[in-house]
Parts: structure tokens; C-alpha cells; sequence
């Protein structure tokens, strides 16, 4: 029988060794079919072979959330700057304008609000049917590793992960780190890797020490979130790090709605995930267009 200690022999992770691709862009998704290929093709850039998430489900949880309590004004002037919207259903069809034609990473998971102490116990949230109606091209599935309620967290994601592959539509699991929870690299490595185990396509996580073993344990992509505000200087160069740790992206919410200039700030995102700024020439980028709203 496995236990949590058993894993405590030498560890080669080949860091020196990037994971090969053979002919797709999207790490671990050569062999899925042409249309789970197409979606992650829209969420995931070609070109770069990244993404900038914009995240703004936070109200399904949180409620009114600071910088969010009108989506229809902050985030519509943001869309054309993301590369994928993560959303709830009824934020998109209420606030968001269809003709932004974005990839929707769609909050497909639903619990216990911020009133709760334990909110590990969600459900599944949005019917399969009603995913393909919005035309989203990511289910997304909050996972509890070592919680109270992982094991039910864990089952909607494998149940997600069958109906999605059914018609499809790839899955993001999203670790959550509750009270209770370590924030140790330990703690990602082993909850990363499980999801990435169980099925999931993309994985949600957050960025710590040793990151780029977090990155070479798990076989698909990896798109860090942004996590609370803190200054702009200091979620680009976190932005950076993880980028430069292997991550295929990151998944920003607060660090751009709640910005003094969130269309500068999602733009210096942008430069560093995609085009390789250094944190410091993003920070540029992000007062020149402060600036210019002056």
C-alpha cells in the first residue's frame, strides 16, 4: 500500500530534458482528437505556446468581488486582450458580449460559499449539454487534495473529465489551497500530478520554490494563478518565474481587474508570457499605458 511518506527515495526529475512533442503544440495532448485539439489550440497560443487567462469567476464563491461588482464595464474592455475567459455560465451570458469570439474556460464546479469554513465539498455544476450550448472550450473542476471533502472534489473531476471527452471538450483542474492545506512544493507536486493522473488536460496551480519540478512531474500543461493583488512589479516577475519554470501560462483575476490600469497591466501579462519580456520591461509596458490614461 502507497503512503505519503513511501515517496522519500532520490528523485530524478530530467530537468535537463524538455518533455518532446511530436506534433502538437500543447504538452501531452499529441494523441487526443482533432477537436479537443482545436479547443486547446484556441485556448493555448501556437505561436507560444501559452496562454493569459483572464479570470473572473471569483463571484461564484465570493459574491460582489472588489473591481468585479459590474462585469458588463470591467471585463468587457478586457476581453479583447485575454486569450481565454474563465467564467461562470451565468457571467457570460449576462455580461459578455459573444463577439469577442473567446475561448471560455467555463466554471463548471459549484460548493460552499466564502461563509463556510470548509468548502471542499462541491458538486458538479453546469450539465454537459449546457457546456456545448455556451460553446465552451475548457470544463474547469475544483480538486481538494487533502482536504475533507477530496475524494467527492475528486470524483466530479474524473466525471467532468468522461463527459467532456465524450464530445470532445478538454477539463482544467484547479488545485485549491484551503486553511487547512500545506502551500509547500510538496504539496503542488503531489496534487498537480494527481489531477494530471485522474485526466485532467490542463492543470491549475499556484507557483512555489522548486517550481520547475512541479512542472517536469506533471505530464500536461500547467497555468499558474494569479492569487491575490500585490504590486504589478510583483506579479509580472511571478508571471515571469513561472514561465521561465516551464508553465504554459497564467490565469490572472485580481492582479488585473483590481490594477490602477488593468488593459496596461493584462497587456504587460501578455509581453511576458508571450513575447519573454523580462519582469522590468513589463512593468514598463504597464506604466507607459498608466500614463496615457492620465
Amino acid at each position: 500500500m502507497a503512503d505519503k511518506d513511501g515517496n522519500a527515495l532520490a528523485k530524478e526529475y530530467g530537468l535537463d530534458t524538455p518533455k518532446q512533442s511530436q506534433s502538437f503544440h500543447v504538452k501531452g495532448m499529441d494523441h487526443v482528437d482533432w477537436g479537443m485539439k482545436d479547443r486547446l489550440s484556441r485556448i493555448f497560443r501556437p505561436s507560444s505556446g501559452n496562454t493569459v487567462m483572464l479570470a473572473f469567476d471569483h463571484g461564484y464563491i465570493m459574491g460582489a468581488t472588489a473591481g468585479l461588482e459590474r462585469l458588463d464595464l470591467s471585463i468587457e474592455p478586457l476581453a479583447p486582450y485575454a486569450d481565454a475567459l474563465m467564467a461562470t455560465r451565468g457571467a457570460m451570458r449576462t455580461c459578455i458580449s459573444p463577439h469577442h469570439n473567446k475561448p471560455v474556460i467555463l466554471r463548471a464546479s459549484a460548493g460552499s460559499t466564502v461563509l463556510k469554513d470548509d468548502m471542499s465539498h462541491e458538486v458538479i455544476g453546469v450539465d454537459i449539454e449546457d457546456a456545448i450550448r455556451i460553446n465552451a472550450s475548457c470544463l474547469a473542476i475544483q480538486v481538494f487534495v487533502g482536504a475533507n471533502g477530496e475524494c467527492s472534489s475528486l470524483n466530479n473531476l474524473v466525471r467532468t473529465i468522461d463527459a467532456g471527452e465524450r464530445v470532445g471538450i478538454p477539463t482544467l483542474g484547479v488545485t485549491a489551497v484551503g486553511k487547512e492545506m500545506e502551500r509547500t512544493t510538496r504539496y503542488f507536486m503531489l496534487a498537480t500530478r494527481v489531477v494530471a493522473e485522474l485526466g485532467a488536460h490542463i492543470v491549475k496551480t499556484y507557483y512555489c520554490d522548486d517550481f520547475e519540478k512541479v512542472v517536469a512531474a506533471c505530464p500536461v500543461p500547467i497555468v499558474v494563478a494569479g492569487g491575490k493583488k500585490v504590486g504589478e512589479l510583483e506579479a509580472l516577475t511571478m508571471a515571469y518565474r513561472a514561465i521561465d519554470s516551464g508553465a504554459a501560462g497564467v490565469d490572472m483575476g485580481r492582479n488585473v481587474f483590481q490594477s490602477d490600469c488593468p488593459i496596461g497591466m493584462l497587456k504587460a501579462i501578455n509581453g511576458v508570457v508571450h513575447e519573454k519580456l523580462t519582469p522590468e520591461q513589463g512593468y514598463d509596458l504597464y506604466l507607459t499605458e498608466q500614463s496615457q490614461m492620465a
